[in-house]
């Protein structure tokens, strides 16, 4: 294997003439530039699998070179598929954050577009980068609704710089970008693994520019800039679709501006990999394979609801089912022999009149996005009771608690045992680092809180503080995977109440939530959040702390 390259090389090589995905689906690597002599182009060293993998790859590594405007030279040594991919695991992982700030003297359009794409730590306070974007004709409306997103980025530098935060924020999963005004300047933040953290800063000129230039991407009106506004940002990348939701609201300093990044592809999405725990799974899948009634899933914005319905979904699709969907936005493209339909208010599509086209659609399953209002309430629960099977979520705080919302909703209590089956709560705890926790027994407090016995080794998120992270950085001793954060990924913890006569007779003596629960628990072996999230603690998956924080326990 060649000794040149290291795992930064390779990783900005890749963010800046190809992608990782892309690499990983030819089996190719670029692994450094060996510069030549004066007034001589410099050689970029490409790693193939195979040479005679040269005919379909090369045409595409040449219009990226050319596209880059570069005057670079190509040649290619040949390494195994597993030498490959073994550099690419290491580049995916390496991270280009500086601590410096960067003075206005030492600006140039290179340093942005770097700071933009690579920074993921920091205060977002200090760093001091000078923008100068002479682009001022930004209000031209796009005319397709899909387009590349490489090419778009080669108009302008604020189109540059758009697409690269863009970029970042997918490839790094995070699921929010938030642009916030201040009184001179502007910040971003991104909410990663569902926590909130610093991004960058800027001056506010170049922050309204980005702003403007999003706005654009999303066909919102630019010169309106005093009411809040909606729009939808569809990109292709590297043979990717990209999908953004757009909110601006008016506020003291200017537009705030929130990104929600859509995941539109589905196939990977598994119940096998979403919900850990076997018993629950298969108790989740009886439900769902009933041939008529509501499934409910449960929990508050962002905690899952949407993948683990895709999943479900994705794996009822087995061809010989017509299956329909209502949603707002629509979130996965679930593909197969599945309908999906958008939610239109403007023009009255809404959940409650979508549901009711769908019964006259001939339809095995059916779908809504979220029963929000007593209408769609009493029309899931006609289809229901019409011999459909209904899936939908509600933004409730346990399973027990989306009963009550139901009945808030003016749903009767004989409709609600005739038709619902089950509900199954979530939230996402985030999966403490590998390269970094520590595995130590637990404390005896932990034990008696938690139940567990004592001795019991679990792991210890390494969290670190700002300080502690520039110490490391420039020790270079900070883990290569979480950045100092302690945690890496986000895996799901759920509650599953079936409705069985003994909660349908719960029901009907009007008994509160807490006395469900506990007849669920005492009588069907339920597990809660929080014990479902325990077993993920012994299983050295989360830690307690991340438990205390999600489920909301006193400790």
């Amino acid at each position: 294997m060649p000794s040149q390259y290291t795992a930064t090389s390779v990783r900005k090589l890749v963010d800046k003439y190809f992608s990782l995905q892309w690499c990983r689906d030819n089996f190719v690597v670029p692994l450094y530039v060996e510069t030549s002599l004066p007034m001589r182009p410099g050689i970029l060293k490409i790693a193939i699998a195979n040479y005679s993998f040269l005919g379909t790859i090369a045409e595409p590594i040449k219009q990226r070179l050319i596209q880059s405007g570069e005057n670079l030279k190509v040649e290619f040594v040949e390494l195994s598929q597993e030498e490959i991919q073994e550099i690419l695991d290491e580049a995916s992982e390496e991270r280009f954050i500086s601590g410096d700030s960067i003075e206005a003297s030492q600006f140039n359009e290179d340093a942005v577009l770097e700071a933009i794409q690579d920074s993921t730590d920091g205060d977002g306070d200090g760093v001091g980068i000078k923008f100068e974007f002479d682009d001022e004709g930004e209000e031209t409306q796009l005319e397709e609704d899909t387009m590349d997103l490489a090419t778009e980025m080669m108009e302008s530098k604020i189109q540059k710089a758009a697409g690269r935060v863009l970029i970042y924020s997918v490839s790094e999963n995070v699921s929010d970008i938030h642009i916030e005004p201040r009184e001179d300047r502007h910040k971003i933040r991104i909410r990663k693994d569902g926590v909130m953290q610093p991004f960058m800063g800027l001056p506010r000129k170049p922050g309204i520019q980005l702003v403007a230039c999003l706005k654009n991407m999303a066909k919102m009106d630019i010169a309106e800039r005093r009411a809040a506004q909606d729009g939808k940002i569809l990109r292709k990348f590297e043979g990717n679709r990209l999908e953004f939701r757009c909110s601006t609201q008016p506020g003291k300093h200017g537009e705030k501006m929130v990104l929600r990044i859509l995941n539109s592809d589905a196939s990977a999405l598994q119940l096998d990999t979403l919900i850990h725990i076997e018993s629950v799974r298969d108790d989740f899948r009886k439900i769902m394979n009933e041939t008529n009634g509501i499934v409910i899933v449960s929990g508050p914005t962002g905690s899952g609801k949407s993948t683990t319905l895709a999943a479900a979904l994705r794996e009822k699709d087995n061809g010989d089912t017509n299956i329909v969907t209502a949603e707002d936005p629509i979130e996965y493209d679930l593909g197969g022999d599945i309908n999906q339909v958008q939610v239109n208010r403007a023009k009255d599509q809404t959940f409650a009149t979508i549901l009711r086209t769908f019964l006259r659609q001939d339809p095995d399953v059916i779908l809504i996005g979220e029963t929000r209002d007593p209408e769609t309430a009493a029309s899931s629960m006609d289809a229901a009771e019409t011999g459909h099977l209904v899936f939908t979520t509600l933004h409730a705080n346990s399973s027990t608690s989306s009963l009550t919302r139901l009945l808030d909703m003016d749903v009767p209590k004989y409709k609600l045992n005739a038709s619902v089956r089950g509900v199954l709560a979530q939230r996402l705890l985030r999966k403490v680092c590998t390269g970094c926790s520590t595995e130590r027994p637990i404390s005896d407090v932990e034990a008696s809180k938690f139940m567990i016995r004592k001795n019991t080794k679990i792991k210890y998120a390494n969290k670190l503080s700002a300080e502690e992270k520039e110490k490391r950085k420039k020790e270079n001793t900070l883990c290569p995977k979480c950045q100092g954060a302690g945690y890496k990924g986000r895996i799901g913890t759920y509650e599953l109440l079936i409705v069985d006569n003994k909660i349908q007779a719960a029901i009907s003596e009007g008994k509160s939530d807490k006395e469900i629960e506990k007849i669920a628990i005492a009588q069907n072996n339920m597990l809660t959040l929080s014990q479902y999230g325990v077993e993920l603690v012994k299983e050295h998956l989360t830690t307690t702390s991340e438990l205390i924080r999600v489920c909301k326990l006193d400790f």
